[in-house]
């Protein structure tokens, strides 16, 4: 099954989240097919807090993909910003 969740990166205590579409299979930061944005929960000032390519994430919706629920939470949150 193919599932849209987060990748995390960045250093102790300052993550920095990828939203990548992967085999759920797949460790969590292990191989990936496509990376479609990214959160940075500790953006602050001008810094871009989420990314989200729509037009990738609704095609790989059509095609059968699952969102974790904190992805479904932080696509439905820049909706609303938007």
């Amino acid at each position: 099954m193919v599932i849209v969740r987060l990748a995390r990166g960045g250093s102790k205590k300052r993550p920095f989240y990828s939203i990548n579409v992967c085999d759920s299979r797949c460790r969590r930061d292990g191989r990936f097919i496509e990376r479609i944005g990214y959160y940075n929960p500790m953006a602050a000032g001008q810094a871009v807090r989420l990314n989200v390519n729509q037009e990738r994430l609704a095609y790989w919706q059509s095609q059968g993909a699952q969102l974790s629920e904190t992805v479904a939470r932080l696509v439905k949150e820049a909706k609303a910003a938007a």
